[in-house]
């Protein structure tokens, strides 16, 4: 195990403009975003910003949504195409332990995704830290392997490497929607707002903010997920294709 994680580290930090994209594109958009828009330095009731909470809860999925349905699809399948699992089921070594190698990796970027977002909100916006970091790490753990489900299953039911990204960004764009990228989980509509309660990306949205400000996310928010892994995490054993 410690092998195939250190040749895929190597093999990830190779393709330094997806490291890039995944980690730079939300920071840029988070210094665009909370430059060019006033009321998210307008503080609110709980005493902050939209720049302390609201923004970098919202960029932290859009990383987390960049690793799940691009990365992740596009790497194994990948993988699939070229006989790497294949070769890997005659050895001793099973292929899921690349799975499980690739979700490894894949969360250590969304950590390091996330803390740069952190750190870049504190610099610019002089934004407040995570109050509550016990809550924050475990939503963050946990939405973090329920996005991830959701790229294994697109991984497992994409034909090849060629349709993967372009699956993976047909399902990204309405979890954005849902999630509240787009429009924040307030000003939703009655209908939507609902419909994003149950969606993984509006629960993991919406759980970060809460333990951004200190409070303890919803009970409905975590069973979503745990629900999403649970669901997700299932589809994605039963249709996973080795080769």
């Amino acid at each position: 195990m410690r092998k195939i994680l250190f040749v895929e580290t190597k093999l990830h930090l190779r393709d330094w403009p997806t490291m890039l994209f995944t980690i730079g594109l939300p920071v840029m958009l988070l210094v665009v975003l909370g430059l060019s828009i006033p009321a998210l330095s307008k503080t609110g009731s709980a005493g902050l910003r939209g720049v302390d909470a609201l923004l970098p809860a919202m960029m932290t999925l859009l990383s987390l949504l960049v690793l799940a349905c691009s990365v992740v699809p596009a790497v194994l399948t990948s993988y699939r195409e070229q006989g790497v699992l294949k070769r890997m089921s005659t050895t001793p070594v099973h292929p899921a332990r690349l799975l499980v190698v690739q979700l490894l990796i894949n969360l250590g970027t969304g950590t390091i995704a996330t803390a740069v977002l952190i750190v870049s909100a504190r610099l610019v916006f002089g934004a407040a830290l995570p109050r509550h970091w016990g809550w924050f790490v475990l939503v963050f753990l946990l939405g973090t392997a329920a996005l991830l489900a959701i790229g294994l299953v697109i991984a497992a039911l994409a034909p090849n490497g060629k349709t993967a990204p372009g699956i993976g960004a047909v399902v990204m764009q309405p979890l954005m929607l849902l999630g509240g990228v787009w429009i924040p989980h307030e000003v939703m509509p009655d209908a939507l707002r609902r419909i994003s309660d149950f969606s993984v990306a509006g629960p993991v949205t919406q759980a970060i903010r809460d333990a951004w400000v200190g409070q303890a996310p919803q009970p409905l928010h975590l069973a979503v997920m745990v629900g999403g892994l649970v669901v997700f995490g299932g589809l994605a054993v039963r249709f996973f294709r080795w080769e």
